[in-house]
């Protein structure tokens, strides 16, 4: 196996574990809907999940360009960072 190739199977496994990880803050996320009856828009975490998916395999692809998969993982974690902050303070806001 060669390092690029090596690269690529590294890249694409390390999204299965950060998928799994925005999975559960959105089952946090609805539980939390279901017992409190407030809206915490748990839905929202499919966004990041969806830019990581294609930023990992953007960046697997050599001809697609490494700089869009840049953009996409930035803007991955902007939106998971700022949905991480809003569920924070509408679980934390009750206490």
């Amino acid at each position: 196996m060669t390092n690029d190739g090596l690269s690529q199977l590294l890249i694409l496994y390390g999204w299965f574990p950060l998928a799994a990880l925005i999975l559960i803050l959105l089952l946090i996320g609805r539980l939390y809907e279901k017992l409190s009856g407030e809206r915490t828009g748990y839905r929202l975490f499919v966004i990041p999940l969806v830019l990581f998916g294609f930023q990992a395999v953007l960046t697997t692809n050599k001809e697609a360009g490494a700089a869009l998969g840049g953009v996409l993982a930035f803007l991955g974690g902007i939106s998971l960072l700022i949905l991480c902050m809003r569920l924070y303070r509408k679980m934390m806001s009750h206490v």
